[in-house]
């Protein structure tokens, strides 16, 4: 069995995809609910998240808009400590919410860094983050 080398995320959202792209766009949302940021989604802007350093990591994560289509797709390079990865975000009406796609890849299986990486990231976009976003789009 090959080590998977991403981690993939389909959450539905009550919400228009207009709310949830303010959500993903908006610099101060996105410190509520991901981590503080100088982000703006212009394609080759240069920003950083910033969290608290934990081990092999100083809480610095520098990214790079790689694509914006407004209310559908917004893919970032994402490089912190060993990583050197990309995350995507697709939005898709359904319903009279959005189904929301991201996939952070880009792990290498071989380093052990990465794939702690990947299992900690993988936990954490899947329920802390959601739950977040949720949060933020249920109170805006």
């Amino acid at each position: 069995m090959t080590e998977p080398t991403s981690i993939d995320v389909d959450q539905y959202l009550p919400h228009p995809p207009a709310k949830v792209w303010r959500a993903l766009t908006d610099r101060q949302r996105l410190a509520t609910w991901l981590m503080p940021n100088d982000f703006t989604p212009v394609v080759g802007h240069r920003f950083t998240f910033r969290t608290a350093p934990r081990a092999g990591f100083d809480g610095v994560v520098h990214c790079r808009v790689l694509d914006v289509d407004p209310e559908r797709l917004m893919r970032w390079s994402w490089r912190g400590g060993t990583l050197d990865s990309v995350v995507t975000w697709t939005l898709r009406s359904e319903g009279r919410g959005t189904r929301l796609f991201l996939r952070h890849e880009g792990f290498d299986p071989d380093d052990p860094l990465q794939r702690q990486a990947l299992r900690i990231m993988g936990g954490g976009w899947r329920s802390h983050i959601m739950r977040a976003l949720e949060a933020d789009l249920a109170a805006s």
